[in-house]
């Protein structure tokens, strides 16, 4: 069974007033990767999550969470 995350990315990125290829460049991945991750279409490895995580300021949990 596949479960798909509640992705709050886009959100706390735009909080932190950063692009796409900003946080890109600040966490070492493409803008596409970023992209992706945003739109559901990727799940990211547990160091990219905590990589975002302490880039933008928040935790895990607040990025990525399973659905209800």
């Amino acid at each position: 069974m596949i479960t798909q995350l509640e992705v709050r990315l886009k959100e706390h990125r735009l909080k932190a007033e950063l692009t796409q290829s900003e946080l890109a460049s600040l966490v070492g991945v493409s803008r596409k990767t970023i992209n992706t991750v945003e739109n559901g279409v990727f799940v990211p490895s547990t160091v990219l999550a905590l990589r975002l995580a302490k880039c933008l300021g928040v935790t895990v949990e607040d990025l990525f969470k399973l659905p209800e």
